[in-house]
């Protein structure tokens, strides 16, 4: 039987607003590690727009798989995915959603992407240090594309965000940002974003891949428009990605 830790039967993870003596939030930790236990997550920065690519995690054949959201629309040129409580994902993105509109409203102008993570990041910051609340236990992907260009943004449970060119979530993530330490390029357009994508979402799923259970979009430094991968091309990406691995020997 696991022996508890220290900490723990101190009770210093029984608030959100109690340090540990050695300087950590416990509870905050925790969110962290739901949202590595969560399903995977990609984003990409490429020179002609930004890709996000996820996996639904579809347990259950009765589900509907044209049902389970895991990609959202923010704004025309936002996006958003995530990993962890996808409950506290829903919650965020639609306060997000709201956030653009208004400001839509008020200035008749869209919003910028940076101004959407710093809302959504506040909000997570304000529930590491209040009394009677909990962390939200999701990491989101934010994408967009503004005046300044293509963006990717990585907000966690602390509130804290990071900008980046390729970054990964949830389940798999080590074996995940190898492969994009690797393989990802400044230079990738989107299509060869989404053939690397699911070609390191293959990797660590592997027999339980299925087409039902990845969800892709994108947004085009052209146009400026949200758009979801259709299943016809998610398959077409994996056909490619076949068609392209080098043959196994045979054995004698």
């Amino acid at each position: 039987m696991q022996q508890p830790m220290p900490h723990q039967i101190m009770g210093y993870d029984r608030a959100i607003t109690m340090f540990s003596p050695d300087g950590r939030l416990l509870q905050v930790e925790y969110a962290k590690k739901t949202v590595r236990q969560g399903s995977t997550a990609i984003g990409m920065v490429c020179k002609d727009g930004v890709a996000l690519l996820a996996d639904k995690r579809i347990v259950d054949s009765l589900v509907i798989p044209e049902a389970v959201e895991k990609i959202w629309q923010v704004d025309d040129h936002v996006a958003a995915t995530a990993s962890g409580i996808l409950s506290d994902a829903r919650v965020l993105v639609e306060r997000a959603q709201l956030r653009a509109q208004q400001h839509h409203v008020t200035y008749d102008a869209p919003i910028d992407v940076l101004s959407i993570v710093k809302d959504i990041s506040n909000l997570k910051q304000f529930c590491t240090q209040s009394g009677g609340l909990r962390p939200f236990g999701v990491s989101l992907l934010i994408a967009g594309v503004d005046d300044s260009g293509a963006k990717l943004f990585e907000t966690d449970p602390t509130g804290i965000y990071f900008q980046y060119r390729a970054t990964v979530i949830g389940e798999g993530e080590p074996e995940i940002e190898e492969v994009l330490r690797k393989e990802y390029r400044d230079d990738l357009s989107l299509d060869e974003a989404f053939k690397l994508g699911l070609r390191a979402l293959y990797r660590v799923i592997e027999k339980d891949f299925n087409i039902d259970r990845i969800a892709g979009a994108f947004i085009t430094l052209a146009d400026k428009r949200f758009t979801k991968l259709k299943k016809a091309e998610i398959e077409r990406y994996m056909d490619d990605i076949r068609k392209s691995a080098p043959k196994k020997k045979e054995e004698k």
